[in-house]
C-alpha cells in the first residue's frame, strides 16, 4: 500500500485531499488536521458501540421507508464490520476534538458510507453518484451527532459495565468470599487507627471485603440500567427530535437491545432535552465507579499491610511472590499487584474530576447540549476498563493463593492489650485500663495482671479472655 497517494474528496467546505486507502472522507479529514493534540483516537468500545448503533438507525430507516432496502443492506453490513473492530484504523479522529462528538460521528458517518459504497461497485468518495450510499442523508439519515455521541456513550458503557466489569466484581468477591469462609476459625487481632484493638476472626474480615465488592456491584448494577434506560437517540439536534419520527428513538433502542442482549434492555430517555443538555447519568455512573475504585484500594492496601515483612512487618498474610522486587536487594518481593489496584484507584479518581469537571453547567454542559462528551466518554470507559482488568487479576493473582500465617497470627493476638475490653463490664473501665497499662509497663500478660491483682478468679478471667468469645458476642 503506497500510503503517498491520495484521492480528492470534497464536503460544504470544499476539496481536501485524503489518503487513498482511507474509508474517511473530507470532513474527517478536516478534523484529523485541526485537533493532532493527544494523538489518539477514542476508545475501540465507543466506536464499536456507533457500529451497533448505525446499523440499528439503518434498520429502522428501512422500515419506516425512510431508507431503501439496497442501501440499507450496505450500510448494515459496514456497520457491523465497524462493530466487529473491522474498521478500526480509519476511525483515527482525536479524543479532544469538538465537544459534541460531531468529527467522530462524521468520522463514522464516512467510513460506513464509503465501505457501502465500495460494496455496491463504487468508486470512494463517489457519494453523489446514482444509488450512491451518502453520510449525511443516508448513514445519518434522522440523526444528529448530539444526539448519536451520548447514545454511543452511553451504549459503550453500559456493554463494558454488564459483560466485563460486573462479572470480574463477582469473580472478585467469590474469591474473598471463599477465603472468609476457609478462614473462619482463625482468630486474629483486630486493629483500629493502626493500633491493637479488640480481636476479629480473619474469615470476619474477607466477609466484609467481599461485602465491599458485592456492595460496589450492586450499585453499578444500578448505573448501568440507567446508562441504558436514557439513550438520547430521537431527539437530533436540542432534543426536540426535529428531522426524525416520533418512534425513531424507542425502535433504535429496541434494535439496539436485540442486538446486544447480553447487555440490554436499551430504552430511549424519557426525556430529551435532559438527556442532551446533560451528562448526569454519566457523572452518577463514573461516581459508582470512583466508589469501586476505593472500596478495592481500602482492600489491597488491608492485604499489603498484613502481609507486610516477612520479618520485620506484620506478616500475618503470605501472598503470592510474583516477581523480583528490587534490583539492588536479593531476594526482595513486593506486593506488586496490590500496589497496582491502588494505582488503579488513583486513576479512576482522577477520572472522577474529569467527567465532573465535564458535566459542570459553562464548562461542559450549557444550554441545550454538553460540549465535553469525548473526554468525559473516554475516561468514563478508561475507568471501565480499568477496573475490570484489575479486579480479575486481584482474584486470580492474589486472593486466590493468599495463605494465613498462623503463628504470627497467634503471637499477635496473644501479645494484644486489648483483649482487656471484655473485662470491662466485669471490674470496671479504669481499673480494665490500670491493668492494660501495667501489662504493657512490665510486660506481663493481662491474665497474669489481673490475678496478680486479685480482680478476678481464673476461671472468671480466662472466660472472659478467651478471644473466640469475643468475635461471638452474640452467643
Amino acid at each position: 500500500m503506497d500510503t503517498t497517494d491520495t484521492r480528492t474528496e470534497r464536503d460544504s467546505m470544499g476539496e481536501l485531499k485524503v489518503p487513498a486507502w482511507a474509508l474517511w472522507g473530507a470532513s474527517t479529514q478536516r478534523a484529523l488536521e485541526n485537533f493532532p493534540i493527544a494523538r489518539r483516537g477514542l476508545p475501540a468500545p465507543l466506536l464499536h458501540a456507533y457500529g451497533h448503533l448505525k446499523a440499528a438507525c439503518a434498520e429502522v430507516n428501512v422500515r419506516l421507508e425512510l431508507l431503501d432496502d439496497r442501501r440499507a443492506r450496505a450500510i448494515v453490513a459496514a456497520a457491523d464490520a465497524l462493530a466487529a473492530g473491522e474498521l478500526d484504523r480509519h476511525l483515527m479522529v482525536d479524543v479532544y476534538q469538538t465537544g459534541s462528538g460531531t468529527s467522530t460521528n462524521m468520522n463514522v458517518n464516512e467510513v460506513l458510507a464509503n465501505h457501502a459504497n465500495r460494496a455496491l461497485g463504487l468508486a470512494l468518495g463517489d457519494f453523489r453518484a446514482e444509488g450512491a450510499v451518502h453520510p449525511n442523508d443516508h448513514v445519518n439519515r434522522g440523526q444528529s451527532s448530539n444526539d448519536t455521541f451520548p447514545t454511543a456513550m452511553h451504549v459503550a458503557a453500559t456493554v463494558g459495565l454488564r459483560t466485563r466489569l460486573l462479572p470480574a466484581l463477582d469473580h472478585l468477591a467469590d474469591a474473598l468470599a471463599e477465603k472468609a469462609g476457609a478462614w473462619d476459625g482463625v482468630i486474629k487481632t483486630g486493629r483500629t487507627h493502626l493500633m491493637d484493638a479488640t480481636p476479629i476472626r480473619l474469615g470476619q474480615v474477607f466477609a466484609g471485603y467481599a461485602a465491599q465488592v458485592r456492595d460496589a456491584r450492586r450499585r453499578l448494577d444500578v448505573a448501568a440500567g440507567t446508562l441504558a434506560g436514557t439513550l438520547a437517540i430521537g431527539g437530533t439536534a436540542v432534543g426536540t427530535g426535529l428531522n426524525t419520527p416520533a418512534d425513531f428513538g424507542a425502535r433504535v433502542a429496541a434494535r439496539l437491545s436485540d442486538r446486544l442482549d447480553d447487555a440490554g434492555p436499551f430504552a430511549e430517555a424519557p426525556d430529551h432535552r435532559a438527556a442532551q443538555a446533560a451528562r448526569d447519568e454519566a457523572v452518577a455512573a463514573h461516581g459508582a465507579l470512583q466508589a469501586t475504585a476505593v472500596a478495592m484500594s481500602k482492600i489491597a492496601n488491608d492485604i499489603r499491610w498484613l502481609g507486610s515483612g516477612p520479618r520485620t512487618g506484620l506478616g500475618e498474610l503470605r501472598l503470592p511472590a510474583l516477581q523480583p522486587g528490587s534490583s539492588i536487594m536479593p531476594g526482595k518481593v513486593n506486593p506488586v499487584l496490590c500496589e497496582s489496584v491502588m494505582q488503579v484507584a488513583c486513576r479512576v479518581t482522577g477520572n472522577q474530576a474529569a467527567v465532573t469537571a465535564g458535566a459542570f453547567g459553562g464548562v461542559g454542559s450549557i444550554f441545550e447540549l454538553n460540549v465535553a462528551m469525548p473526554m468525559m466518554a473516554e475516561a468514563l470507559l478508561e475507568s471501565i476498563d480499568l477496573l475490570a482488568n484489575v479486579a480479575r487479576l486481584f482474584a486470580d493473582k492474589v486472593i486466590v493463593g493468599l495463605e494465613p500465617d498462623r503463628e504470627v497470627i497467634a503471637r499477635h493476638l496473644d501479645r494484644s492489650l486489648m483483649r482487656v475490653t471484655a473485662l470491662a463490664p466485669a471490674i470496671g473501665y479504669d481499673a480494665a485500663s490500670k491493668v492494660a497499662k501495667r501489662a504493657l509497663a512490665e510486660d506481663r500478660t493481662l491474665r497474669a495482671v489481673v490475678l496478680d491483682e486479685g480482680l478476678l478468679s481464673e476461671d472468671e478471667v480466662d472466660r472472659l479472655l478467651d478471644p473466640a468469645a469475643m468475635t461471638r458476642p452474640d452467643s
